[in-house]
């Protein structure tokens, strides 16, 4: 694979690059640069909204990166995720989840922020980026939740400066994420220089909607789908979200067609009757968005989409069902 094959497989799916200039010049002086990304354990695991991340992590090591994933548990404590040790426990489910989703996780290296973020030096460095950053700069890098409150908590304020000393201390060329992380990698990108370390590559994708129509919440169980849910569960939830006939944008359905299905899947089937004009096959997304402008009913549409996720989710269900991961599940449900 040269370089501008690694550079597609890279990008592929992504909104944004900062810089492709950048990535190219990387690519040519080094061979497996450091690619991470973090995830702040909540809930009671993946839902079907990690899929594009996730997708892209397996883009990463086909592509030769070396895959760094943080679990960051302390952040998510700092986030009023619950105590630590429910926190571990929903990593653990994190880290299984990557797997059953197909992330090589023996050639990753998955390290939890507990690991390194209470050491000498990593509070060092997160104190000297508290000299160099305003008030303000800190709280627009913060949460949307965050930026929102009159009052925000310090914890609030320090959780994003420590999103960019995470750059630092994993040693990291790439940095991924949603595009809602932007902000955090453009402050990482200015800032640390001066401490020391280069600015990294930021990598961004678009974000989930939720089954509802708005944000995809772990906290709201109608907007997302777990990645073990049930099939009956799964064909409930696709048959009531929105999808507003004849309209892309913002269509929830049309975008787990097009980073999920057909990532996963060569092709999908809609099964209509006769005189509705029979089944049709689509082997892309634009061929499937194309006719959903023109003349497929979102029922229909909806329908096909429940069995694809169904089959997709099938191998997460077993790996996931899995006595020790029940007993988890069953050990977070007393701990809420």
């Amino acid at each position: 694979m040269n370089t501008e094959q690694r550079i597609r497989l890279i990008t592929k799916n992504t909104i944004e690059i900062v810089t492709k200039e950048e990535l190219t010049k990387l690519l040519d002086h080094k061979k497996h640069p450091v690619v991470y990304d973090g995830f702040e354990p909540s809930g009671s695991g993946l839902h079907i909204g990690t899929f594009i991340g996730i997708n892209k992590l397996i883009d990463f090591q086909k592509a030769g990166l070396k895959l760094k994933i943080l679990l960051a548990d302390l952040h998510g404590w700092l986030n009023e995720k619950g105590s630590l040790s429910k926190i571990e426990k929903i990593a653990e489910l994190y880290r299984e989840g990557f797997a059953a989703l197909g992330v090589n996780i023996r050639k990753a290296k998955i390290i939890y922020g507990s690991d390194f973020q209470l050491g000498h030096e990593y509070v060092l460095d997160v104190l000297k980026l508290a000299t160099r950053v305003r008030l303000l700069r800190a709280k627009r890098a913060m949460s949307i939740i965050g930026r929102e409150e009159d009052d925000p908590k310090i914890a609030q304020v320090i959780y994003p400066l420590m999103q960019v000393m995470d750059i630092k201390a994993l040693k990291v060329d790439i940095a991924f994420g949603g595009i809602e992380q932007r902000k955090i990698h453009m402050l990482a990108r200015e800032h640390l220089p001066y401490l020391g370390y280069k600015s990294p590559i930021a990598l961004h994708h678009e974000l989930m909607i939720g089954l509802t129509g708005g944000k995809m919440s772990s906290s709201v169980t109608a907007s997302h789908i777990m990645i073990d849910e049930e099939p009956e569960s799964i064909r409930n939830k696709v048959l009531n979200a929105f999808c507003p006939a004849k309209k892309t944008d913002n269509n929830p359905i049309l975008q787990v067609c097009k980073y999920i299905i057909f990532q996963r899947e060569k092709e999908l089937k809609v099964e209509r009757e006769k005189r509705f004009g029979g089944d049709v096959v689509f082997k892309s997304y634009n061929e499937l968005e194309k006719e959903f402008l023109r003349n497929l009913h979102p029922l229909d549409l909806k329908n096909a989409v429940a069995e694809s996720l169904i089959r997709i989710l099938e191998p997460a269900r077993k790996h996931l069902s899995k006595r020790r991961i029940r007993n988890i599940k069953e050990l977070l449900k007393e701990l809420n």
